[in-house]
């Protein structure tokens, strides 16, 4: 592969340490071609491309990325007609997990799960997220998470804050008093919109998904998405209230509660920039900013905080997220090696001093982020005691990406939780 990454002062540090070259396996000695499969084309491209660089330099095997916007759809082609990669970059993991009881995937070395226990945040949120039943149904650890996306995010605007006296809250139940004291002051304390054309009411199945995972243990949250526990059960129910104390008050949400379903996501947080502001909060993920008035800047214009958990539910500091995990789907020593060379520091730090990335391992160099910004949400994810991978995402598509997305749109309009709960389970079982 050739060295495509701008001539730094960190992309020179990574290739002179040779700390990665040291934890590759002897095997590495003798090189070979390694093909590498993933979702990234352009910028982010070019980024994966420069830290698959270093391994190439380290290593000495041959590399070579292809990425695709149709990744989902080829990779099960190429496994099915026996020309995969050698290793595949899934975005999502129950797709990985259904090629691993196909017997498509090759388990991971001995050792990576204990690794990632003592060097990833809440590791074994990590471990279970990349763990799949093989085709003999016994579980194994095939998944490498590496990059990954925070959606437990609260945005504001600090001046608004700061004219008003507003102190952001730490735990869930300051948040709700936060709300009902911007009402008090004459305000709105909320901007919500579900609104994104054919996948219209997917924000909100963050918002329940966030709450699956305050109001009750990481464990029922793994039982929700995989139908253990059926979504008509009352702690579902629950958290799709939890979500409704906010987005079903007129009062609470800019324009009304009936203007929820309406509004479009990537215009709901204009309501922040207004003057006098529209709303003071906005629940959204780390790229949210793409849709903020041109020329804001995080950190000075608009800032974020955790989404708090509840002090009294004793259910720690959880993070829901979603990224990539990485399987070998074509075995070679090449692909064992590059998944000793994700365990180190560099490979992280070498997408941290660019940008749109971020790690749970705990080993790496937080000052070698390029953005301060990141930097800041990145520690959110290294503080988190249990994370979680966006819950609709690892539902079978009709569920995950249809009922529950139709469900919350007709929730926020006024149905009955436990009905749409119904619903949702219905449409889940006609797919079994």
């Amino acid at each position: 592969m050739a060295h495509i990454w701008e001539d730094t002062d960190i992309m020179k540090q990574l290739l002179m340490t040779g700390a990665a070259a040291m934890a590759l396996s002897a095997g590495a000695a003798s090189a070979e071609q390694i093909t590498v499969f993933g979702p990234w084309l352009g910028p982010d491209q070019e980024m994966v491309e420069q830290v698959l660089a270093i391994f190439a330099e380290q290593s000495g095997h041959d590399v070579r990325y292809t990425g695709s916007d149709s990744f989902e759809q080829q990779i099960v082609v190429d496994l099915e007609a026996g020309s995969a990669p050698n290793v595949a970059v899934f975005p999502q993991p129950g797709l990985a997990s259904d090629m691993a009881g196909r017997g498509f995937l090759t388990p991971l070395k001995d050792g990576t799960a204990d690794w990632m226990r003592e060097n990833y945040a809440a590791g074994q949120s990590w471990v279970d997220l990349g763990t799949y039943n093989g085709p003999d149904g016994e579980p194994s650890l095939y998944g490498f998470p590496y990059k990954v996306d925070l959606k437990s995010l609260v945005w504001f605007v600090p001046e608004n804050f700061e004219d008003a006296g507003y102190e952001i809250p730490a735990t869930m139940e300051e948040l709700k008093a936060l709300t009902d004291q911007i009402v008090a002051d004459g305000g709105t304390p909320w901007c919500i919109g579900l609104g994104s054309g054919a996948a219209t009411g997917w924000p909100a199945t963050d918002w329940v998904e966030d709450m699956m995972l305050r109001i009750h243990p990481p464990e029922v949250y793994d039982a929700w998405v995989t139908n253990e526990m059926p979504f008509n059960d009352p702690k579902v129910i629950a958290a799709i209230e939890e979500f409704g104390y906010f987005a079903r008050n007129d009062a609470y949400v800019a324009g009304g509660a009936g203007a929820v379903a309406t509004t479009d996501f990537r215009d709901s947080p204009k309501g922040l920039f207004e003057s006098p502001p529209q709303c003071y909060l906005h629940r959204q993920a780390s790229f949210i900013p793409a849709f903020f008035p041109e020329g804001t800047e995080v950190g000075v214009d608009a800032d974020f905080f955790y989404f708090p958990a509840y002090a009294d539910k004793d259910l720690g500091t959880p993070v829901l997220g979603a990224g990539t995990t990485w399987v070998i789907t074509n075995e070679n020593q090449a692909a064992h090696d590059l998944m000793e060379f994700l365990k180190t520091p560099e490979a992280h730090e070498a997408w941290m001093a660019q940008r749109g990335f971020l790690t749970p391992h705990t080993g790496v160099d937080t000052s070698v982020f390029s953005d301060p910004t990141l930097k800041k949400m990145n520690d959110i994810l290294l503080e988190a005691t249990t994370f979680r991978f966006d819950g609709s995402d690892l539902m079978p598509g009709g569920v995950g990406a249809g009922s529950f997305w139709t469900g919350m749109v007709d929730y926020t309009g006024g149905a009955d939780a436990e009905e749409v709960a119904d619903t949702i389970q219905s449409s889940w079982e006609a797919l079994k």
